[in-house]
This record gives C-alpha cells, sequence and structure tokens, in this order.
C-alpha cells in the first residue's frame, strides 16, 4: 500500500446518507451492487463503514463490517481516480482496520491486489469467480428430491443454524434483512423436515445476483437455482430472467459445473484472504458466495 502525506484528509464513519457514494463507486467498478445492498449492509455494523473527505469531497472510501467478537470483513476498497496515489486510500484502510480490532479479517480482493493485501497480513484461502450469463427460467422437478419452500416459510433460526456452518461468523442480524429487503427472493430446501440447502436472489442494475447459494449436494443446489431463476422471472411478470451472476468458490468444482451449465461465462476472479485462521467452513457446500463486499 502507498503512503503518502494526507494532512488534509478527513476520515469519518458513514452514514446512510452517505450510502450513495459507496453504491456509485462501486457501481463503477463493475460490482453491480443491488438497490437494497445498503440496507441490508449498514444494519449488520452500521459504524463499520468510513468515508476519507477533502474539502468535504469524498474520496476514498472501505467497510470493515463486524460480525460479533471475533471476524470482520473488509469491503468497499476504494479511492476516487483523481485523488489515487497520494495516501488517501491507505490511510482510510488503516481507519477501518482499527475498527476491526483483534478479530480475524477475510476480503475478496482483486487478484492484483493480493501482494499488497499479503503485505497486511491477509493470506490467500482461495478464489472466488464470477460467473454471468442469461438464463431461460425453469421450474425445480417435481420428482422425490426435497421439497422447496420460499424462505419466508422457513423458521430464520433453522437458516441461521444452517448458514453458520457455511459463514465464518454468526450473522442472524444481516441475514434477517437479507432474506426479506425488497426485491430479494429466497428459498429453502427440505428433506424430511431438515433444511438441506437456501439460496437468494435480487435484481440490481446490470443483472440478477444470486448469493448466497447453499446446499447439501449439486442436485439440491440445482433445484434451488431452477427455483430461485424462475421466481425472479415469475416476479418480473415476463416469464424469463435477466442476465444472472454466481459468484463461486473455485475450489468447489461442482459449483463451477453448475454455472457452466447454465451457460454463464467466467466475469472476473477475486482471492479470499484472511488475516489469520477461520472455523471450518463445509465449501462443498457453497454454490455461491453471499457477496464480495461483507463475505
Amino acid at each position: 500500500m502507498e503512503q503518502d502525506e494526507t494532512t488534509e484528509l478527513e476520515i469519518t464513519r458513514a452514514t446512510a446518507a452517505d450510502w450513495p457514494v459507496f453504491e456509485s463507486w462501486a457501481a463503477g467498478e463493475g460490482w453491480n451492487p443491488g438497490p437494497a445492498d445498503g440496507g441490508c449492509f449498514l444494519a449488520q455494523d452500521p459504524d463499520g463503514f468510513f468515508l476519507g473527505r477533502i474539502d468535504d469531497q469524498p474520496v476514498s472510501a472501505v467497510s470493515v463490517v463486524n460480525y460479533g467478537d471475533t471476524f470482520s470483513f473488509l469491503g468497499f476498497y476504494l479511492v476516487h481516480p483523481d485523488f489515487r496515489g497520494r495516501g488517501h486510500g491507505y490511510a482510510t484502510w488503516q481507519a477501518g482496520l482499527e475498527h476491526a480490532g483483534d478479530r480475524i479479517i477475510g476480503l475478496d480482493g482483486v487478484l492484483e491486489q493480493q501482494d499488497n493485501y499479503r503485505r497486511s497480513g491477509f493470506q490467500l484461502a482461495h478464489r472466488n469467480i464470477r460467473y454471468v450469463g442469461s438464463v431461460e427460467a425453469e421450474a425445480p422437478s417435481t420428482g422425490n428430491g426435497p421439497k422447496i419452500l420460499p424462505a419466508g416459510e422457513i423458521a430464520q433460526s433453522t437458516i441461521q443454524a444452517y448458514d453458520s456452518r457455511r459463514f465464518p461468523a454468526e450473522r442472524p442480524v444481516f441475514l434477517a434483512r437479507w432474506l426479506a429487503a425488497p426485491g430479494h427472493i429466497g428459498y429453502g430446501a427440505v428433506s424430511d423436515g431438515e433444511l438441506v440447502g437456501y439460496g437468494v436472489i435480487r435484481r440490481a442494475p446490470s443483472f440478477a445476483k444470486i448469493g448466497p447459494l447453499f446446499a447439501d449436494t449439486p442436485e439440491i443446489a440445482e433445484e434451488l437455482f431452477r427455483a430461485l431463476v424462475s421466481g425472479l422471472a415469475a416476479a418480473d411478470g415476463d416469464g424469463t430472467a435477466a442476465e444472472v451472476a454466481l459468484d463461486v468458490p473455485e475450489l468447489n468444482p461442482q459449483a463451477v459445473a453448475l454455472a457452466e451449465r447454465h451457460g454463464l461465462k467466467p466475469s472476473f476472479e477475486t482471492a479470499r484472504m484472511y488475516t489469520g485462521p477461520v472455523r471450518d467452513i463445509n465449501l462443498v457446500t457453497v454454490y455461491g458466495i453471499t457477496s464480495f463486499e461483507l463475505g
């Protein structure tokens, strides 16, 4: 990370009123945030978003969102193009890291920045690949597989317990908002009274985004994928789905196969990195991560 004089820079915690800055800058980088993302993200940790300003003009941003006492996730590390190379990003980065305290921190970083992240103590865990493409709505099968139910018909405590084995921390506040946010469509797969997978799809300006998509088996992931795309098409009222993105962990070949089977093509990659060990994650059941911004 470069560092330079930053005496003009004022770094403050961002508020909901500042969210359009994060949203527009992220959109400019091609990240395609969803319209309800801000409310969900800020609900998890209202103090975890930082802006650097010069003469009241936003020039740098970062988020370090705390999940409980042991884990944080870093995202939205952005600097306005006119102010890059002056150390403003590094100073804002440092302010964000202080918010995490002694928690383990994760991030999804662009591949060319891996060396910089390593110098700040991050180590590569795996790569994530964004797959994007046009998917036709196709109803789930009606065979003897699990029952696909709207997420609202499943107890949130059940979803939270399932989620906790596939994410480095408990996140009940975030999940409650994520599952109920406007424009978000969620389904769960239930077999013999047990939850065996769930997923969420949400609209965004450039393409719809699926995340998370967690499932016990490839077959269940397939059924949920179909249900999510069909649910979006039904909500849109036209019977077809627009462009869809799925962010898959490269270490799960069945997740890659799911994306490719539906004609999705690689768009870009990120490096999932951590500053230390996180609890075991059942990665073979992760077919789509929740978001590059909050993990």
